[in-house]
């Protein structure tokens, strides 16, 4: 396990705002029925639908009181080890002994399960307790039971067991650019810095080109809709107190569409721009890639470690040459609280319940909380651990402002008009229609492409009015005598244009010949790139189920082809791997030699949330 070193922090305070966030959620969910992101965790990487943690239970325990937590990822490897201790410690609830067990469980697929009933055979061991990283993910699921006229099993009220507030993550030279530590930088600050032509040039570093920003899209993901609501309160000036007046104002929406305007693009987790920063560090380019991205507190001390996915494994990390420093932004923020919800299900009996009840006791103790803070977290009332340093990029001190979010109302109206000031995107979808997609799937019986239809057609509401989509197809059929492995079937175009084409043409698609990958990338890219620009998401979403059978097999010369040069318009290329014979490691490879993100749809039938995640970036 990857460890940290130690440094003595000063004494603060953070306030634990679960009850808020999960009522933004909510909101969210009653007023605009977004249920699209149950499937996935926000603000981390998705876990499998349950991968076992730390603590197997032996058979010599079969006879005592069994407690199945589901945790997110990003503490599974803590909270497993402060289980362990517990398990060792012999405890007994009742006169019966107890016996606990850790599964990892993305907060976004296990709301997704809970509401649909939790089948064991599909989400893994079935918990009793569940701890999602925010109160939110409970209200999620909740609503998403209720409107499927299932019983809704997560209690209203939790407690935390550890906290981590929502920062603005800057590498440290570009932060000490703007005055970090002494000078508090705020939501404003960054759009004038957006809108400035000079760029960074205007704090006197030309050679670092013009502000960006990574963000995850607020529709699907706790920490992109907290730094929208952050952007709304800087735009008009207020408090939290925003109103629909506030969030429908020019001069309010010229200021968030300024912040949107140095988006590199969006997307379901933080992890993807975690990811591409540490290879553009090990690359020397570091302040090239991105200027900011909104993260929790703890994934800057992860990502200073070397091991921005907080993989509790991690042998050998690779500490960055340029670290991130957290920004607590002026307008304030909110704070991931960590619940620990003992589900309120026919499986839970109360012999469980009081046995959840001491374990949460043993958790809350001061020896298990000293671990939460030796893995970078707050404690459960939020005070700062040895890692909250100025030297280790955060600032004990902070945040000295939680953010109240806006009712309902305020908020539906907020989203509305960040869809209309986010920055525009420019998606060719291509898709693979060689012979392998005629193969039926178990389960469904449907062949891979009849699924893979009904994604691209279910992720299409995805794109806005101000979108531009287009879609080409490709196999090795017709690629003899020199005739190209690809068809352009709908020009890229305005959606509003283009979309009604693309859902026409999808349907009618059918399976032949082989799968031309490396050919199709590469001119994919670049017929994407000869209208390339700043002001768009320049993007090309490539889906295929095999690896290149075509002649073209030179993998070395596509990615140098796919990588952008300094200050030069960039296409990113989103990969989808497409069943169990997709090459996913070469898939990944182009992926991130454009700074985007591979998805791994190994399973066939997991293509329809595949594909709403991928269009999230957009």
């Amino acid at each position: 396990m990857a460890t940290r070193s130690s440094v003595r922090p000063a004494e603060a305070g953070a306030t634990s705002a679960g009850a808020i966030v999960a009522a933004v959620i909510a909101a969210i969910l009653v007023a605009l029925g977004l249920f699209l992101f149950l499937g996935r965790d926000g603000d981390g990487a998705d876990a499998p639908a349950a991968e076992p943690g730390s603590t197997p239970p032996p058979a010599d325990r079969s006879a005592c009181t069994q407690v199945v937590i589901a945790s997110s990822p990003e503490k599974a490897g803590v909270l497993g080890a402060v289980v362990e201790e517990y398990n060792r410690s012999d405890r007994q609830v009742d006169g019966t002994c107890v016996f606990a067990q850790v599964v990892r469980k993305g907060s976004g697929t296990g709301a997704a399960a809970l509401a649909r009933g939790w089948d064991e055979d599909v989400d893994g061991p079935r918990p009793d307790v569940w701890s999602p990283a925010a109160s939110a993910w409970g209200e999620v699921a909740n609503e998403r039971a209720r409107a499927a006229d299932r019983a809704a099993v997560v209690p209203a009220d939790a407690s935390s067991i550890a906290t981590s507030p929502l920062v603005i993550a800057m590498p440290r030279p570009m932060a000490e650019a703007l005055g970090w530590p002494d000078t508090q930088i705020g939501w404003k600050d960054l759009a004038a810095l957006a809108t400035d032509p000079a760029g960074w040039g205007s704090k006197g570093h030309p050679e670092w080109g013009p502000f960006r920003l990574g963000k995850t899209n607020p529709n699907v993901s706790t920490s992109g809709l907290n730094a929208t609501i952050g952007s709304y309160v800087a735009a008009t000036g207020t408090s939290s107190d925003l109103t629909v007046a506030d969030v429908t104002d020019q001069a309010a929406e010229a200021t968030v569409a300024a912040v949107e305007s140095a988006v590199v693009h969006y997307g379901d987790t933080t992890l993807t721009f975690l990811s591409n920063l540490q290879r553009a560090d090990a690359e020397g380019r570091a302040l090239g890639y991105v200027s900011a991205v909104t993260v929790e507190e703890k994934s800057v001390l992860d990502y200073n470690e070397g091991n921005p996915a907080a993989d509790p494994d991690l042998t050998d990390p690779q500490p960055p040459s340029v670290p991130l420093v957290a920004v607590y932004p002026t307008e304030g923020t909110l704070v991931s609280d960590n619940p620990w919800f003992v589900l309120e299900a026919d499986w839970v009996d109360q012999t469980t319940r009081a046995a959840a009840a001491d374990l949460l006791a043993f958790v809350q103790s001061e020896p298990s909380q000293q671990r939460f803070l030796a893995d970078g977290f707050r404690t459960a009332d939020g005070e700062p651990g040895p890692l909250a340093t100025e030297a280790n990029g955060v600032l004990p001190d902070q945040p000295t402002q939680v953010l109240s979010p806006p009712n309902g109302q305020v908020l539906t109206a907020l989203l509305e008009s960040w869809e209309r000031n986010r920055k525009p995107a420019r998606v060719l979808l291509v898709m693979d229609v060689s012979g392998s997609m005629a193969d039926v799937v178990s389960g469904p019986g449907q062949t891979r492409l009849a699924l893979a239809q009904q994604a691209v057609l279910g992720s299409l509401q995805g794109f806005a009015e101000q979108d531009e989509v287009g879609l080409w197809v490709f196999s090795s059929e017709d690629a003899q005598d020199g005739v190209r492995p690809w068809t352009s079937l709908v020009e890229v175009a305005p959606a509003a244009q283009s979309l009604p084409q693309v859902e026409q043409m999808v349907p009618r698609l059918v399976p032949g010949g082989g799968t031309a990958l490396y050919s199709t990338t590469k001119a994919a890219h670049a017929a994407m790139l000869t209208d390339a620009g700043p002001r768009r998401i320049e993007a090309v979403v490539l889906l295929t189920d095999g690896v290149n059978e075509h002649a073209d097999n030179d993998l070395d010369a596509v990615l140098d082809a796919l990588q952008a040069e300094p200050g030069a318009a960039n296409v990113r290329v989103f990969t989808v791997g497409y069943g169990e014979d997709a090459d996913q490691a070469t898939l990944q490879a182009i992926a991130e030699a454009s700074d985007a993100r591979s998805y791994n749809a190994s399973d066939p039938t997991a293509i329809q949330q595949v594909m709403l995640d991928v269009i999230s970036n957009f």
